[in-house]
């Protein structure tokens, strides 16, 4: 195959809208400041209310930030293509937007691996929590729930800006980084990147191991009491149920990515590529709202509803 010097991809996933794109771009505009509005409220009542300035209620509200980055990366860019007739964008462009669609996916993980962590102190170890728990100890662990992803997909994608490809025809409604390595051409060296992806997948199962070893001590320490058990229906059902969604949706679209049949239709692979974009973006905070006390009680008073 001939080696072309890339400078914009076509992104073709979108193709098969052409005949309901105005309906379409009406529903994600509207889906996308649901997201908007859900995320940025929930944010903000924990900004300025200074009872849920705790380790469980900021961490949610990193988790949410981390929502509104995410999804900023997808959103405006396929809105914007609805109403083009041609789905491209530039080279750079798409390793900005394959680093903040992994970024955002394993900030997630993190956040969660760190939630999982807080709620194991909380109900493990509550005489030792506030010594654990401390101020400089949780603006660590957001850090690090941060700058991890931030450093190994930037390797990542610094890695994949050296390859010389010979294609530009990406069959997603957005760009992916082990989509791009699989249109270098056949002389690359792609070693590089292939260890640099097991390194990523071995941080972030690692991440998912410690979660289960957490919850494996909460189920156990729990059973025991049952004020624990209403602390846990409480407090790590919201949690649990966001991994699990989460966790869903990723491993779909992972495996799809690597052993799917092209021959599904182009709308089911859409949807299986962009199913951890829809969900948790807009299930997370309102799961947290109505859940958590607190969050809710300071909602219903917002609407004027007394509790």
């Amino acid at each position: 195959m001939v080696n072309v010097t890339v400078v914009v991809f076509t992104l073709s996933g979108i193709n098969g809208t052409i005949n309901y794109r105005v309906t379409l771009f009406t529903f994600t505009l509207l889906y996308y400041c649901v997201i908007l509005f859900a995320n940025i409220s929930l944010v903000m009542i924990i900004i300025l209310n200074e009872n849920l300035h705790e380790p469980m209620y900021i961490l949610l509200c990193n988790f949410c930030i981390n929502g509104l980055y995410g999804t900023m990366g997808f959103y405006p860019k396929f809105l914007l293509d609805l109403l083009s007739s041609n789905q491209e964008i530039s080279y750079g462009g798409c390793l900005f937007q394959a680093f903040v669609m992994y970024s955002y996916a394993c900030s997630d993980l993190s956040i969660l691996a760190v939630m999982a962590y807080d709620r194991y102190l909380a109900i493990c170890r509550p005489l030792h929590y506030h010594s654990f728990m401390t101020k400089s100890r949780l603006s660590q662990l957001v850090c690090f729930s941060w700058f991890t992803p931030f450093c190994v997909f930037s390797i990542n994608v610094l890695l994949t800006s050296r390859l010389k490809l010979c294609g530009s025809k990406i069959q997603r409604l957005f760009c992916v980084n082990w989509v791009i390595v699989k249109l270098a051409c056949p002389d690359n060296d792609t070693f590089s990147n292939s260890v640099i992806a097991y390194i990523t997948i071995f941080i972030y199962v690692s991440h998912g191991l410690f979660i289960i070893w957490t919850y494996m001590h909460l189920i156990k320490k729990c059973a025991r009491s049952k004020e624990d058990r209403v602390k846990f229906m409480q407090t790590c059902v919201p949690h649990l149920t966001s991994l699990i969604t989460f966790l869903v949706a990723i491993v779909f679209d992972l495996m799809y990515m690597r052993f799917g049949s092209k021959d599904l239709p182009q709308s089911l692979q859409n949807l299986i590529t962009i199913e951890f974009l829809l969900i948790p973006p807009v299930m997370n905070p309102l799961i947290y709202g109505f859940k958590l006390t607190k969050i809710r009680d300071r909602i219903l008073g917002l609407v004027g509803i007394k509790k």
